[in-house]
């Protein structure tokens, strides 16, 4: 069952639906949305089990892509292009395989449409054994995950789902019981088998390893018009490391510069 996505529409211009990567929210692509906003009409989406959007017991990129699919339904968008980083950039690419008639122009950041081994088990174990009824204080949870994360960036992200109740504790704003529970899906590739014959652009980051030479065989036949652009000296948050040449590479691709391999 697709389900209604908490949203933030920004800008004019040409509809830009734009999907964030896991344990993130539609915040994580806001330099990108802010450098992109004066052209286009960005659609900033939080997935299900994420953000301020509602929790399910779901997690198939299936049931992401239809929630997209129903937010473009009721935001009146008959045909938009669609940016994806990460997780989001598979769900991007399930939209586009299952239902390449309402995509116009496809941009996948950092992901390729391919099943990866687990490699996030410690930041599952790490979120799921705070003892949120002992912490007191964000700084505490900091403290109390630096173990398990010890790279200070990657923690600042994820307790910014770590929000106040109605109580005054602490809490997850992300569904984290069902994005453990159902983790080979999200590192699962998409199971629409397409093809998207559309303009399609994956940026890698230079120094990520998400995208592969091994790949471009199934990406060829997935999106026989992608195109690859890379990013030099950035890793998976490529967007956030080099913000402008990012939404540079978005801005000349949605402009069609370059089409094809």
């Amino acid at each position: 069952m697709s389900l209604d996505l908490h949203h933030r529409v920004v800008g004019e211009g040409d509809p830009l639906i734009v999907l964030h990567g896991l344990f993130g929210s539609l915040e994580n692509l806001g330099g990108i949305t802010q450098r992109l906003s004066d052209r286009w009409q960005i659609h900033a989406l939080d997935l299900r089990n994420h953000g301020r959007s509602p929790h399910t017991d779901a997690m198939g990129y299936p049931a992401m892509a239809d929630d997209v699919k129903r937010y473009m339904d009721s935001a009146g968008l008959a045909t938009a292009s669609v940016l994806g980083h990460s997780m989001g950039g598979k769900t991007a690419m399930e939209l586009a395989l299952a239902h390449p008639d309402r995509i116009d122009r496809l941009i996948v950041a950092d992901i390729a449409p391919v099943d990866y081994p687990p490699h996030h088990d410690a930041i599952i174990d790490g979120l799921s054994g705070l003892d949120l009824t002992a912490i007191a204080s964000r700084g505490a949870a900091d403290k109390a995950l630096a173990e398990a994360v010890p790279e200070a960036p990657v923690r600042q992200f994820l307790l910014k789902n770590l929000v106040r109740d109605a109580d005054g504790g602490f809490t997850w704003r992300l569904n984290l019981d069902v994005i453990e529970r159902h983790y080979d899906q999200i590192a699962a590739g998409p199971s629409a088998e397409g093809p998207f014959e559309g303009p399609t652009l994956f940026i890698k980051g230079g120094d990520s390893g998400y995208i592969q030479t091994q790949h471009q065989d199934i990406v060829a036949r997935l999106f026989p018009q992608a195109s690859l652009r890379i990013i030099p000296g950035t890793g998976h948050w490529l967007h956030a490391e080099k913000p402008d040449l990012f939404a540079n590479l978005c801005s000349r691709f949605l402009d069609g510069e370059f089409d094809a391999r």
